[in-house]
């Protein structure tokens, strides 16, 4: 991995860590925020340079095993506790004080390249036991296992089981096999079959500390059986100054997985328009545009039978109230209660400050907070439900502002009602003319008087083998059938009347058809009205969390990749 890799892996840890501030665990945060500050001063120094750390338990033999690598005796072995206080170092080439600076390593030999097959560039560090009594040997030796580019674990066969050393140092190092290699030291105390039992032990034990692929080894510092590969194996890295870059990689790709462990998983995108769907629905209910709908209907068809219905019975309608006007919600009275440009002081007379109603409006933000943070880590799902939850309080108030300055009327009165209207008129004229005409007709017979001609109107008459049309004879030959006559003013006032009475019943059909429509179109402007306040209380705080969410998820997951 090259340097410019390393970087932008570190950038997306970066981002993932500023993402999930005050989210995630802080102490995972801080570990990651120390991977970067260490990946930053270590890429400050020298890249020429490999860093190896010789660690192990008290008797171990990682003294010995220095010694052998550096072919010369530089490091005091024994089995005292504690026997290494202090880091040594062993380093072949020039340029290393910074790095050993960094490493706040004071004790340094400068060694020849002889022993380590001529290659420069090694710092082979002696670690104090990681099992010391002495608690600040073991401070720095875990310090320095941190910022070393490669570890060598020498154990021994006694203790390369021990509990302490797994659960304690090489579990925690899970995930960075390709910069671990473990010695089991002393194998010249071994047959070859205890070695390759022990070897294979050995290999599951890392394994199932989460190092699958560690490079495990059996040398023997003091006969010298696989040295040779140890020193192989320090050379290649040395060589190919690749350690460092890897060890930060590691590190960083570590830390990186577990963020995205924090972060859950993703719920699916069609989870989230449902969820959606369903709060806008229950935020409907709580701020009653199912009333307002069924209002809206009742006015339509009332304003219609108004305008449409038989005038001498029209006035029955106006002893019921307008719906419309009952919730607040004419138009007349929206620009009597509210100065133009002033939407925001509209109010309905719906009962949206009942606590039933801020109770729905909660539970609809809970529903939505869990729908769409399925899936997601548990601190994320109380970060967002903090964020819909503030806005609770102001959902009642908002919801019922909406419903207010929703304009749910018809924008004009259809045309068709203004020519039903002239023609009840026109009836009711004929009528009342009808009825005059007969009133006229009484006065010349309750006087006495010569009754003027009425007009009479001929109509055709049934026999028994069909209509018989005025003036025609009967079919079959027979004589004249007996015309029916009425007379004009009775036919106007009875034409009048039937005529009115049956456009009000077709009209009032018609009108419920528009009332129906009408409702549709309130309620579909009454949903966006709605939607809009819980995409600005609700959707678009808990948004800003998922966003976040999704920001980390994606940062870490590149930076894990």
């Amino acid at each position: 991995m090259s340097r410019l890799d390393l970087a932008a892996r570190g950038a997306a840890l970066g981002d993932a860590v500023d993402a999930a501030d005050g989210r995630i665990d802080a102490g995972l945060l801080d570990e990651a925020r120390a991977v970067l500050d260490r990946a930053r001063e270590r890429g400050g120094l020298s890249a020429e340079h490999t860093v190896v750390a010789l660690a192990g338990a008290t008797g171990s033999g990682k003294s010995s095993v220095l010694n052998a690598v550096a072919g010369v005796d530089i490091a005091q072995p024994g089995v005292r506790r504690p026997t290494t206080s202090h880091a040594m170092a062993a380093v072949w080439g020039e340029g290393a004080d910074p790095l050993l600076d960094w490493l706040e390593v004071g004790r340094r030999h400068q060694m020849g390249p002889a022993a380590v097959g001529g290659a420069t560039g090694l710092v082979l560090l002696d670690l104090p036991d990681h099992d010391s009594v002495v608690t600040e040997h073991r401070v720095r030796a875990e310090r320095l296992v941190e910022r070393a580019d490669l570890l060598v674990w020498v154990v021994d066969p006694q203790k390369y089981a021990d509990a302490a050393l797994h659960e304690g140092f090489l579990r925690p190092l899970a995930g960075r096999a390709e910069v671990v290699v473990v010695a089991l030291n002393q194998a010249d105390r071994l047959t070859a079959d205890e070695t390759s039992a022990m070897l294979a032990d050995l290999r599951r034990l890392v394994a199932e500390d989460g190092l699958d692929g560690a490079r495990v080894l059996a040398v023997s510092a003091r006969s010298g059986q696989g040295m040779d590969d140890l020193r192989g194996l320090l050379a290649k890295a040395a060589a190919r100054r690749e350690a460092a870059t890897a060890r930060l990689a590691v590190d960083e790709r570590a830390v990186a997985l577990r963020i995205v462990d924090e972060c859950g998983t993703p719920p699916p995108s069609r989870q989230g328009n449902q969820a959606r769907g369903d709060l806008v629905a229950a935020l409907e209910a709580a701020a009653g545009v199912p009333t307002v709908v069924d209002a809206v209907r009742a006015s339509a068809n009332r304003d219609a039978r108004a305008a449409t219905g038989w005038p001498l019975t029209r006035w029955l309608g106006r002893l019921r109230k307008d719906p419309l006007r009952r919730l607040g919600l004419r138009s007349a009275d929206r620009e009597h209660r509210a100065p133009s440009g002033r939407e925001d002081l509209l109010r309905t007379s719906l009962p949206t400050a009942r606590p039933a109603v801020r109770s729905a409006a909660a539970s609809a933000v809970r529903r939505y907070v869990e729908d769409v943070t399925r899936g997601a880590a548990d601190p994320w799902v109380l970060a967002a439900r903090t964020r819909g939850q503030a806005g609770i309080d102001e959902l009642p108030d908002a919801l019922d502002q909406a419903v207010a300055a929703t304009r749910v009327e018809a924008a004009r009165r259809p045309l068709w009602w203004s020519a039903v209207d002239v023609l009840q008129w026109a009836l009711l004229l004929v009528l009342a003319a009808g009825l005059l005409w007969l009133l006229v007709l009484f006065g010349f017979s309750y006087l006495q008087l010569p009754a003027p001609p009425t007009p009479v109107v001929t109509l055709p008459t049934w026999s028994g083998d069909g209509v018989v049309f005025p003036g025609a004879p009967e079919p079959g030959g027979g004589l004249d059938v007996d015309p029916f006559r009425i007379p004009w003013p009775t036919l106007m006032v009875l034409g009048g009347a039937l005529l009115g009475v049956l456009t009000a019943l077709v009209c009032r059909a018609f009108a419920a058809l528009g009332a129906r429509r009408r409702a549709m179109v309130a309620r579909r402007r009454l949903r966006q009205s709605v939607s809009a306040v819980a995409d600005r209380l609700v959707r678009d705080p808990v948004g800003d969390e998922l966003g976040r969410l999704a920001s980390c998820r994606t940062a870490a997951t590149i930076a894990a990749s």
